[in-house]
């Protein structure tokens, strides 16, 4: 149970600091809705996700009302698609997505996860076919978010399916041109994907999940930057502790959260996510707590040692606090969500390679990063390759949800709105990648995958 002194904590941290559930996720299995008749399977897949999740946004601005915690978002993971798919003979799965986004809209969630499919070691005749769908489904549509995975520490990185996504970007940002290929903003490259994340958009409903299930995501910056501003003058160790402590009563909150909706809906709890994720409110960004902690401006020297020590610290409150801690959980560096990270590109402290090296201690990795429109599909299938070589050596996971924006050049900017908010369109390097993108297959595996 909560003390009174926890509420009065969590209240405060409600009012004054940002604190906010970020989303719950009802994540549900399609696994029995595969027929080999694709309009019927497209029917059984509204059918089941409208009844299992008709309640999920009354319970969630109940529960807000109830506790004073705002729900800043509701929504939903399913099976991947391509296991639903694959038993049709149909070559464009965007039927599958079309029914995924009016149950969505039906039930009255923002984003549904889950067009998504696992090819880390090979890719079947359903998971190109998916692949292949990605672009006109998101283009498309206006809730659904896909996600592939290209790389596991214990498989590699499957080049070929690298290669290919680097193509499915450009594809995507070309379908969407007139919302400045907003369409790759709903769309991650992983490696080491969690089967229980419940942020969009990389979220999907593992096949070891069970029917359906509540994840909690909870997202606290401004807590965190808050309790870091406190202690300005003491050292890291003490530093670590107050985020630490922060973390833990912010874990406790969003467990409490996601049990109860778990139970009024009648499903199992499954995880609470404690990541740190921005928005581009003032006072709501992961770079200002990088700031708070000494550094004049996020992208210096001395940031990546800053965001690891913040990022194991979250971990550590999150496990202290709750059994069940899952997904990502850590601190995420997307720099269009975050007015500290846009900053920080706009004054030349931050750049693609900074980053880049941030990801190999944060949560996530290269996240909603815009660059020049005519970015080579090779040159983004390499991003990609770095980013999964970071995951797979590092047994992490790590992700790419970059934008190459139509017609922009570096030093432009894209405008998303919303939670998405709106970045400087940044640089890449010049140089090609292309002969080593084409060589194609798969980076074996490290030696230190062979740990049965």
């Amino acid at each position: 149970m909560l003390t009174m002194q926890e509420i009065m904590e969590t209240i405060k941290m409600v009012q004054e600091e940002k604190l906010d559930i970020r989303t719950i996720t009802m994540g549900i299995s399609l696994r029995d809705c595969c027929h080999p008749a694709p309009h019927k399977a497209a029917d059984k897949i509204y059918d089941k996700i409208t009844r299992l999740a008709e309640n999920l946004v009354p319970v969630g601005e109940n529960i807000a009302r109830e506790f004073g915690i705002p729900i800043v978002n509701k929504r939903i993971s399913v099976t991947p698609i391509s296991l639903v798919g694959e038993c049709t003979e149909i070559d464009d799965y965007y039927i599958f997505a079309r029914a995924m986004d009016k149950a969505a809209r039906e039930v009255g969630v923002n984003f549904i996860g889950g067009f998504s499919t696992l090819v880390h070691k090979g890719m079947t005749r359903g998971d190109a076919k998916l692949i292949q769908s990605i672009p006109r489904a998101l283009a498309e549509t206006e809730r659904v978010c896909a996600s592939v995975n290209v790389a596991t520490t214990k498989a590699g990185i499957n080049m070929d399916a690298v290669h290919l996504m680097g193509n499915v970007i450009k594809e995507t940002a070309e379908r969407t041109r007139d919302k400045d290929g907003l369409g790759c903003a709903k769309l991650v490259t992983f490696a080491n994907v969690p089967e229980d994340n419940p942020f969009m958009a990389g979220a999907f409903h593992g096949v070891g999940e069970p029917e359906s299930v509540i994840n909690v995501g909870v997202s606290g910056p401004g807590v965190v930057n808050r309790a870091v501003s406190r202690v300005r003058e003491a050292d890291f160790g003490t530093l670590a502790e107050t985020i630490k402590k922060t973390a833990f009563k912010i874990t406790r909150m969003g467990e409490l959260v996601g049990r109860t909706a778990a139970s009024r809906l009648g499903v199992p709890f499954g995880i609470v996510d404690i990541s740190l994720a921005p928005t581009p409110a003032v006072g709501d960004s992961v770079a200002e707590i990088l700031e708070s902690m000494g550094l004049e401006r996020c992208g210096t020297h001395g940031t990546t040692a800053a965001l690891a020590l913040l990022n194991d610290a979250v971990k550590k409150g999150g496990a202290m606090a709750s059994s069940y801690v899952g997904g990502l959980s850590g601190a995420f560096i997307p720099v269009s969500e975050d007015a500290g990270m846009v900053r920080a590109v706009e004054e030349g402290a931050l750049g693609l390679d900074k980053l880049e090296a941030m990801t190999c201690v944060c949560s996530v990795g290269l996240d909603m990063i815009a660059v020049p429109g005519d970015t080579s599909a090779e040159t983004l299938a390499a991003i990609i390759a770095d980013e999964a070589a970071i995951g797979v050596i590092n047994q992490k996971t790590t992700a790419v949800r970059i934008i190459p924006a139509p017609g922009k050049k570096t030093g432009d900017r894209v405008e998303y709105g919303g939670l998405l908010g709106s970045a400087p369109v940044m640089l890449v390097h010049p140089f090609s990648s292309t002969e080593f993108v084409r060589r194609g297959g798969r980076i074996p595996a490290p030696v230190h995958s062979l740990s049965n």
